[in-house]
């Protein structure tokens, strides 16, 4: 069957997103390379992603994919009837209700910084560290309120179908960062970093500005609790803020209990959670972005076949990306990891504790990146507890199966324990749609999949003999990297096209804005 016109339109935006989001991972993987040869891994930097992690659940709870899950669809129907002057209502009520308890919850996390890092965030470490942590934390609040600003403008934007801006916000922030490695770190240590990421984040609101002016917004000093469209806005909130918070709240007790192993391994499950998401951004981030506002589209017209359609196309084309990224990201990570970060502090010891979280998350980024259009269907039809209960279920597990694994496998059983979980999400969630929709096309996914499969195999077959190559000859980590890439890469392309894999021709016939079929 032809590609829908929808899957054009994601497929199209996806392109864009995906390339903006790329130059963000490079600015991400330049920031790490820097604070990687000045700190290595060690207690420092434990104690600086520690502090995130009240930080980051405060955000997601208020103003992150929380909101804008439930403002989307809201401010689309203001937009559907081109009600510009409601929307920008709703647009300011809703903004000042974010700045406000954004700010209230920052405030009262500072002053319980030292009981909150000694109870809950970091309970394994030696007091001086927990003093550290408390202090970083308090910097990362002042960038948590700008980030809920910030956050706003990528919902309005996303609301118009505009998705540049947002897209490169991701790309300045890195930078805020890298500066304070660079330049406040060799005078502040590690608070350089804290005080850097103040800088990015408000780099990345005021990249936004031009866009939602372009528009035509106009902000008003009100709150509008009693707006009905407001009420609603909060309403779907409710139980995707605990959806996202169950979230973070497993990323909290990872913390917790990576503190109580060795010194290194909540900054090796970090940076092996940082290359893992490098695809996953690219790829599944950039998709659900892009997937959302067309899902709610076809929810609000009930266009039920629209969805279901819409869904295998993204979802095909997902699979096609992201299982051989799993298996690159398996084969290639150590080279990969020598390459990026092997130098200064950061040493072959080091280079081996971030592999064991990569490898193991690598396991995860096919669940990952489905989670972000799967989760999203439920989203755009303005369902957010069905998806609250099932990661509720889920991160329990996560947890559990932690605790177990830890004790075997170090910070890697941790990691493995997020992949399983997150796996077993998003098949739940795919049979919960099965009967909600009459099917989701499962049996069409099947021979794309087992195409990608067969081509993901053949590509494999090369690159490890890219790299027995590269061993044998004595070459660098450059040599591996570079030549499996390469070779992994255009084996895959070649064996994808003689298999038949159509969504491998649908980038540049997209682009040509030609109708493409798909298998």
């Amino acid at each position: 069957m032809a590609i829908s016109t929808q899957g054009r339109h994601i497929a199209r935006n996806t392109l864009l997103v995906g390339a903006s989001f790329a130059l963000a991972a490079v600015a991400g993987l330049g920031r790490d390379m820097v604070v990687a040869g000045r700190f290595g891994i060690g207690a420092d930097l434990d104690a600086y992603y520690a502090a995130f992690r009240l930080p980051e659940l405060l955000f997601t709870i208020v103003a992150g994919g929380a909101l804008a899950t439930a403002f989307i669809p809201v401010l689309a129907e203001f937009l559907a009837r081109r009600d510009l002057e409601g929307a920008w209502h709703l647009t300011s009520a809703v903004t000042n209700l974010v700045v406000l308890v954004v700010s209230a919850l920052a405030a009262l996390a500072a002053l319980g910084a030292p009981h909150l890092v000694r109870l809950l965030i970091a309970p394994g470490f030696d007091a001086a560290a927990q003093a550290e942590t408390a202090s970083l934390m308090r910097l990362v609040l002042v960038s948590t309120v700008i980030f809920g600003v910030s956050a706003m403008l990528t919902s309005t934007l996303h609301s118009f179908k505009h998705f540049l801006l947002p897209a490169l916000a991701p790309v300045v922030y890195p930078l805020g960062v890298t500066a304070g490695a660079l330049w406040l770190a060799p005078s502040m240590g590690v608070r350089g970093l804290a005080v850097g990421a103040i800088g990015g984040s408000l780099l990345h609101l005021l990249i936004q500005l031009p866009g939602v002016m372009r528009y035509g917004f106009r902000w008003r000093p009100v709150l509008g609790i009693g707006m009905r469209p407001v009420r609603r806005v909060l309403a779907l909130m409710g139980p995707r803020v605990l959806d996202l918070g169950v979230w973070h709240l497993t990323l909290l007790a990872t913390t917790n209990l990576a503190s109580r192993l060795d010194a290194g391994s909540i900054a090796a499950l970090e940076w092996g959670w940082g290359v893992m998401q490098f695809p996953e951004t690219i790829i599944g981030t950039a998709f659900g972005l892009v997937a959302l506002p067309t899902l709610a589209d076809l929810a609000a017209q009930g266009d039920i076949p629209g969805l279901r359609r819409t869904l295998g196309e993204t979802l095909r084309a997902v699979l096609a990306l992201t299982v051989p990224a799993t298996l690159g990201l398996i084969l290639l990570g150590r080279p990969l990891l020598s390459l990026l970060y092997q130098r200064g502090a950061f040493d072959a010891a080091a280079g081996d504790a971030v592999y064991a979280a990569l490898y193991w998350y690598a396991l995860g980024l096919v669940g990952h990146s489905c989670l972000e259009l799967v989760a999203r269907a439920f989203f755009a039809q303005q369902d957010t507890v069905r998806p609250l209960v099932i990661a509720a279920v889920w991160s329990a597990a996560s947890i559990g199966l932690g605790v177990l694994l830890m004790g075997v496998m170090g910070h890697g059983g941790l990691a493995l324990a997020n992949s399983l979980a997150i796996s077993g999400e998003v098949l739940t969630l795919l049979l919960v749609l099965r009967r909600r929709w009459r099917g989701v096309g499962g049996r069409g996914l099947l021979a794309p999949l087992a195409r990608v499969g067969g081509a993901t195999a053949i590509m494999g077959g090369v690159v490890l003999t890219v790299l027995a190559l590269v061993e044998r000859a004595g070459l660098g980590a450059f040599a591996a990297v570079s030549g499996g890439a390469l070779a992994g890469a255009t084996t895959y392309v070649a064996a994808g096209y003689l298999l038949g894999m159509q969504e491998l021709r649908w980038p540049l016939q997209v682009i040509l804005n030609r109708r493409v079929t798909s298998g």
